[in-house]
């Protein structure tokens, strides 16, 4: 052991625990409103802004600064020796990422999420201790949000997918053939509205084991001037109803799930002749290798906070966890009854495509 060793680590950590408070108080900021009413790019003092958003100044003075200091704002006149007289603005490259759902910059989802799991680590705790798991259907949205990251994602580039497998995207887009898509673990609806909108003759039905989520989607799907054609219902992944469908989707949800396999196995028995599974997952390493990238940091990371707990509830979970690496995608896939999993040529920094036959 070595005094360098030992400092450097001691300084990672440390950055870590500045990184930790600053995106708490960016989330507070978020949930206040307070960069939204700073969107238009105007400076605003303390006081303006707490008058403008019925807060007390004190507070928002402190975070005004504290956000000025952390590089998040801009402060129109640092030396005016009177604090209540500064002015701040936000840059509009910063308001990007913070307040646009709909761009690829936007990370304020992602700081929610991260927020949100220090209000479950106590049942974190206690589920490592009983070999227990969080229940998905208990977890409380917000009213005005899905808490979706993928949103933008989806909206850009899941038609692009789509496209990129030619029997899919050939049957999807015959019009004298209307055809169903199931998709699964929903969320807020915004893959079924993204799938909904490729392809117009397609009838889309999102299923999610989440009541607020399912609102949510419908929600959605309404203002999207698409409740016509998609339809959502409350129903874990291995109760999917409806069909016959041409193609059931499985978006980021299926490592989540305690039977992964129970979830195929359903999609495949409401699979019409012909149709087919598309599995959207995580881009796991092939193997395990330590230390790691910084995406398999992030899914380890995601996984032993949330999404294992979440996979180990109910009775005889799987216990998959955020990194499920393609032949444990390949193993619950024979194991539901479908011949294989075909790893698709479609290129993404985060995700890897399969595609399932019976």
């Amino acid at each position: 052991m070595t005094t360098d060793r030992v400092e450097a680590f001691a300084e990672r950590l440390r950055s870590q625990a500045l990184s930790t408070l600053e995106l708490f108080s960016m989330v507070l900021g978020d949930r206040l409103g307070l960069y939204r009413a700073l969107a238009d790019g105007r400076p605003r003092s303390p006081a303006e802004l707490a008058d403008e958003l019925e807060l007390t100044e004190r507070y928002v003075r402190e975070w005004l600064e504290q956000q000025a200091v952390a590089g998040v704002l801009e402060v129109e006149d640092a030396e005016v020796e009177d604090p209540v007289s500064r002015r701040f603005l936000l840059p509009p490259e910063h308001a990007a990422a913070l307040l646009d759902p709909t761009g690829r910059a936007f990370a304020a989802s992602t700081l929610r999420s991260v927020a949100s799991v220090g209000f479950e680590l106590m049942d974190v705790l206690e589920v490592f201790r009983t070999g227990g798991g969080l229940e998905w259907h208990a977890v409380e949205y917000e009213a005005d949000e899905s808490r979706d990251a993928n949103r933008a994602t989806f909206e850009l580039d899941l038609a692009g997918w789509l496209a990129a497998v030619a029997e899919v995207h050939d049957r999807l887009s015959d019009t004298e053939r209307p055809v169903s898509v199931a998709d699964v673990g929903c969320g807020g609806g915004w893959s079924s509205l993204a799938i909904g909108a490729a392809y117009p003759s397609a009838r889309v039905h999102g299923v999610d084991a989440n009541a607020h989520a399912i609102e949510l989607a419908r929600r959605h799907a309404r203002e999207a001037g698409l409740g016509d054609r998609l339809t959502f219902s409350l129903a874990d992944a291995a109760h999917l109803d409806g069909g016959p469908y041409e193609l059931v989707c499985f978006f980021e949800c299926l490592h989540d799930m305690p039977r992964p396999v129970d979830a195929l196995r359903r999609a495949r028995d409401r699979l019409a002749e012909g149709g087919v599974v598309l599995v959207g997952d995580e881009k796991a390493q092939e193997r395990f290798t330590a230390p790691g990238d910084e995406l398999e940091r992030s899914l380890y990371a995601w996984s032993v906070l949330s999404c294992l707990p979440y996979g180990m509830s109910g009775e005889e979970p799987a216990g998959t966890g955020t990194v499920m690496r393609p032949q444990t995608l390949l193993r619950y896939a024979r194991e539901a009854g479908f011949m294989g999993a075909e790893v698709l040529p479609i290129e993404h920094e985060e995700w890897r495509f399969y595609l399932l036959r019976p």
